[in-house]
C-alpha cells in the first residue's frame, strides 16, 4: 500500500505540478532572451508567448478549481495551512498585471516598446518566480502530505477531462529542451499510450510550430 500511495503522488505531482514549473521559467528566458535582442515582435515569439499565456492560464485554473479545494477539505480547522492556500490564490492574481504589461509592451512597436518589454518580462519573471518557489516549498508538499492516493487517482482523472484536449501541446511543451534525465523522469510518469502519441504526434507537430525561433 505504501508503494501505491507514493506512486500515485509523486506521478500526478511530476506531471501536472512540478514539471509545468519548470517549462515557465525556461519560456520566460527565452521571452527575456528575445526582448533584449529586440526580436520580442518576431512571429514565433509572440507564438512562444501566447502558448506560456495559455499554459500558465491552465495549471493555475487546474490548482484553484481543482487541487486546493480538496487540500483545503483535508485540512479543515488548520489555520496556518488554509493560510497558505489563500496566498496562493492571491499570488495567482498578482500574475496577471505583469502579464498583461507584458502584452501591450510587445504591442508597442515604438523604440520605447521595445525597452519597455525588457522590463516588463523581468518584472514578470520575479513575481512568477517568487510564486513558484513559495508553492514548491510550501503548497505542493502540503497537498502530497495530506492527499491519499485515491484522491490524487481522482485528481487526475478530474484534470484529464478539464485538460485533456491540452494534453497535444502540454506533453511536447513540458520535454522541449530538457535535459534527458528530467525528460525521462517526466514521460515515465505518463500511461504508456500518451507516451506512445507524444512520440508519434505531438512531439513533431509541436516542433513544426517553431516556438520562440526567431
Amino acid at each position: 500500500m505504501g508503494v501505491s500511495v507514493g506512486r500515485a503522488r509523486d506521478t500526478t505531482c511530476r506531471a501536472l505540478l512540478y514539471a509545468p514549473h519548470d517549462a515557465f521559467r525556461r519560456d520566460l528566458d527565452r521571452l527575456a532572451a528575445a526582448v533584449a535582442a529586440g526580436k520580442g515582435d518576431a512571429a514565433h515569439v509572440r507564438a512562444g508567448w501566447d502558448n506560456l499565456k495559455d499554459q500558465l492560464r491552465m495549471h493555475h485554473d487546474l490548482e484553484d478549481r481543482l487541487l486546493w479545494p480538496r487540500v483545503e477539505r483535508a485540512v479543515a480547522g488548520r489555520p496556518a495551512d488554509l493560510a497558505v492556500l489563500a496566498e496562493m490564490r492571491a499570488e495567482h492574481a498578482r500574475i496577471g498585471p505583469p502579464s498583461a504589461r507584458v502584452d501591450a509592451a510587445l504591442a508597442d512597436r515604438t523604440g520605447g516598446g521595445a525597452i519597455a518589454a525588457v522590463a516588463a518580462v523581468a518584472a514578470l519573471r520575479d513575481v512568477l518566480e517568487s510564486h513558484l518557489r513559495h508553492e514548491e516549498a510550501t503548497a505542493l508538499p502540503l497537498a502530497e502530505s495530506v492527499l491519499d492516493a485515491a484522491q490524487w487517482r481522482e485528481l487526475a482523472a478530474e484534470a484529464e477531462l478539464r485538460c485533456g484536449a491540452g494534453a497535444p501541446l502540454f506533453v511536447p511543451w513540458v520535454v522541449d529542451g530538457i535535459a534527458p534525465v528530467a525528460r525521462s523522469r517526466f514521460l515515465t510518469a505518463l500511461p504508456g499510450p500518451v507516451r506512445e502519441r507524444n512520440r508519434v504526434m505531438w512531439e513533431p507537430r509541436y516542433r513544426k510550430r517553431r516556438l520562440w525561433s526567431t
